[in-house]
């Protein structure tokens, strides 16, 4: 390849590199800033993710219904929030640690339940899967009404693309000035 067509290759790079940094500068920074804190979630000291309590018994023999569970931790947030219009999304059953994590489906809120006696052990603000949810893009759906999920299918899609056109582009920004002063002594 002659110089002239390696340098076009070059600035061509430059300007697809430089372009794309400048149109996702901000969701890099975002991904970047959650990533970095999704990394220490489990270290947060439980103000990301909460510690999971342990209930009074790991034997499924003495555990309660899941319908009275639900109804047990419904009434308790319906008088910790005054919403008595959230539902529960999922229950995390917890075997080994004898509790169930209740999850609400709107407001990152989750209340930890003895599995045998129906105790409330825990009250938990998730920020871990807000700060998630702001970094898949599943946030961005929730603001915008879409139950598809198409902004994060469109988000996480264009950023991993992204990432993947910054490196080859970094790093043929970097060694083809080399292949230029190689092929030119």
């Amino acid at each position: 390849m002659s110089r002239s067509s390696q340098a076009k290759i070059l600035r061509l790079t430059r300007k697809v590199h430089r372009l794309t940094g400048i149109a996702l500068f901000i969701f890099f920074i975002l991904v970047g800033l959650t990533g970095a804190i999704l990394g220490w979630k489990k270290n947060s000291g439980g103000y990301l993710l909460a510690t999971t309590s342990t209930g009074t018994s790991s034997d499924s023999k003495s555990w309660l219904p899941l319908d009275s569970l639900n109804s047990i931790a419904m009434k308790h947030y319906i008088g910790m929030t005054g919403n008595g219009n959230n539902k529960i999304d999922r229950i995390d059953v917890r075997p080994d640690k004898g509790i169930a994590k209740m999850l609400f489906l709107n407001g990152y809120d989750a209340i930890q339940v003895d599995l045998a006696t129906g105790a409330i052990l825990k009250e938990e603000k998730r920020r871990g899967d807000f700060i998630e949810h702001i970094h898949d893009g599943t946030y961005m759906d929730e603001i915008l009404g879409l139950n598809s999920g198409i902004f994060k299918l469109i988000y996480t899609t264009l950023m991993g693309l992204a990432l993947v056109l910054f490196s080859v582009s970094g790093f043929w920004l970097w060694y083809g000035p080399k292949q230029m002063r190689k092929h030119s002594s």
